[in-house]
């Protein structure tokens, strides 16, 4: 039952990671990222960091393979946000 519930939890925190590519393709639509906070990302990838460490250090899959991607995407989103920072297509 507990491996079941670990495969559940793994599923659902990839698609979890997934979630910020709604995000970026607002923000590369819009071509302004004005109304994200980087702060809230980037103390989310500092989370996903440490879910990845913590992982390792108990050998679980389970937490490190969500988590390396949420980073990796969460890393994306921040540098689509930065580049994107300052844009405002409404000022022209």
């Amino acid at each position: 039952m507990l491996d079941l519930l670990g495969l559940g939890a793994a599923s659902w925190g990839a698609l979890m990671a997934l979630a910020p590519m709604l995000q970026v393709r607002r923000i590369i639509a819009r071509r302004s990222s004005a109304d994200v906070s980087l702060g809230y990302l980037s103390v989310l990838e500092i989370g996903f960091v440490l879910w990845i460490a913590y992982g390792i250090a108990l050998g679980s899959p389970v937490l490190v393979v969500p988590n390396v991607l949420a980073a990796l995407i969460g890393a994306f989103a921040l540098l689509v946000s930065w580049r994107y920072r300052g844009t405002d297509p409404g000022r022209r």
